[in-house]
């Protein structure tokens, strides 16, 4: 665990600091005299789809790399291994059928979106380069973390994709770019540039190779191959609409779509601090779980399972409770448009989604490298079933609040049913008495601390607000000991922290 510790810190300390320059971007888009809430709107807009472009077109090369990786490098010199080189190739012929139905169902789009989203149907065009840079970042993606290059990943996706769009903006400010046409325009092409970032580090570490020779450990598992891919690729596209349809769902529905899409998706990029450990747990997990699942050590997955799961949830639960304690005070403070105070009750629920994905560990990540990865389908389907419906017709009645809570609804039926398939199959489950004692300080660190400061605003009162939680929430946990990895990167932070000079008195 503790090369898997190691890299999920380096990674969440990285998304982090990503997520500072995310809140740069936050506010500089939606600032008084800033960006209108439509144009921000459209950047959400285009996140959104691009996904949905990205769980077409990689027709399950993912699961592939994840899940069929060890047995080529065990068994092949690098010059010789074609995994990468298949795996890239079906995904551009998946993008090319993804622009192809882009192209036959334009017509679709516009009556969809034309009457509530009309920037939308404006740059249609430009969504597609977004997609496929993406597409193809997320496959290298998936290939580096095999060979353990998470942090890096977590650095080009997190912080470089952030920096690009920082720069972007700071141009906009200064008249160099002088419209937002421009603007949207290069913001289309900044995942291609990730893209070919990580294939020339990639390629000049001499880690990746490309050759057109099929392998023996393809032809002997091309079968199975190609089963897996398929049903993978089927839930995870599935899981994927079922995601991001509620943007989309807004865009679509409500009267001017794109503003309310923006206040959805201040909404989403705070609640996406909450999800920093996620990624580099996730990021750092994969490798071992397929290298666990081929050696059977059981034992070693459900260990990872149940730190995943508690390691997360303290990070939910502190990061959900300090934003919802200072998220008025924040849109005040720092002079937000006043719209956007509409996004704080959008935030409960998106933030209580991620509590409830984040506590539930790396199931999704156990089933899909494991022997039942068939599972990710039948369940993705029963998310969709759940999640469409409820979308639409809560979002008619509730508006910018209502895809919130379906998606809540949907991802806790989601993840109970992958909890209650673990514990079945394996007798695996991620919870212990220390779960609900985090869940217990949590509540206790906010209402101690909204009764004591609930009176004081402004910069004081957030200040104030977030040094009084932290205080009450990390030494809870501390005393506790709530988590097996708290009193070793304790350790490792003290020693950090230790004065040189004293360190070598002793």
């Amino acid at each position: 665990m503790s090369t898997i510790r190691r890299q999920s810190i380096l990674s969440s300390g990285i998304i982090y600091i990503g997520f500072a320059l995310g809140f740069l971007n936050t506010y500089l888009f939606t600032r008084e005299g800033g960006f209108t809430p439509d144009q921000y709107g459209l950047t959400g807009i285009f996140i959104a789809i691009a996904n949905v472009f990205n769980a077409f077109a990689n027709l399950g090369m993912q699961a592939y790399i994840y899940k069929f990786y060890p047995y080529y490098h065990d068994n092949l010199q690098v010059r010789d291994n074609d995994m990468i080189t298949w795996a890239l190739l079906t995904s551009l012929l998946g993008f090319l059928m993804v622009m192809g139905a882009g192209y036959i169902f334009e017509d679709l789009v516009i009556r969809k979106f034309g009457e509530h989203s009309a920037e939308l149907i404006t740059y249609y065009s430009w969504i597609f380069p977004f997609g496929f840079g993406l597409t193809i970042y997320s496959l290298l993606e998936a290939y580096a973390w095999q060979l353990k290059k998470s942090v890096l990943t977590t650095f080009l996706r997190e912080m470089l994709f952030r920096l690009f769009t920082t720069i972007l903006i700071i141009l906009v400010f200064t008249r160099v770019i002088r419209d937002f046409n421009l603007f949207i325009k290069l913001y289309a092409l900044t995942y291609i540039l990730l893209a070919l970032t990580l294939l020339f580090i990639l390629i000049r570490t001499r880690q990746i190779h490309f050759t057109f020779r099929i392998s023996r450990v393809t032809r002997k598992f091309h079968k199975k191959i190609v089963v897996l891919s398929s049903f993978i690729w089927s839930g995870g596209l599935i899981y994927n609409i079922s995601i991001v349809f509620d943007t989309i769902v807004i865009a679509a529905v409500m009267p001017n779509g794109l503003a309310f899409a923006g206040i959805f998706t201040l909404a989403q990029n705070v609640a996406s601090l909450i999800q920093a450990p996620q990624r580099g747990i996730i990021a750092a997990s994969v490798g071992p779980l397929s290298r666990a699942w081929k050696d059977k050590d059981y034992e070693k997955i459900k260990r990872i399972y149940q730190r995943s799961s508690i390691n997360q949830l303290l990070f939910a639960c502190g990061i959900f409770v300090l934003i919802w304690l200072n998220f008025t005070d924040g849109v005040k403070t720092f002079h937000l448009q006043r719209n956007y105070l509409q996004a704080q009750q959008v935030f409960i629920f998106l933030g209580l989604i991620r509590i409830v994905d984040m506590g539930t560990g790396v199931n999704s990540q156990i089933i899909g490298t494991s022997t039942f990865w068939r599972f990710e389908f039948f369940t993705g389907m029963i998310l969709l079933a759940i999640t469409l419906p409820l979308n639409y017709v809560l979002t008619k009645k509730m508006g910018v609040v209502g895809p919130a809570i379906a998606t809540l609804i949907a991802l806790t039926i989601y993840n109970t049913i992958r909890y209650f398939f673990l514990l079945r199959k394996f007798n695996m489950q991620p919870f212990n008495i220390r779960t609900l004692f985090t869940l217990v300080l949590a509540l206790s660190g906010y209402y101690a601390t909204h009764l004591l400061l609930e009176d004081v605003h402004g910069l004081t009162g957030l200040i104030l607000r977030t040094l009084m939680f932290i205080g009450i929430y990390a030494s809870g946990a501390l005393l506790l000991k709530l988590s097996p990895d708290i009193i070793p990167v304790w350790n490792t932070l003290k020693k950090k922290m230790t004065i040189p000079y004293l360190r070598s008195r002793k």
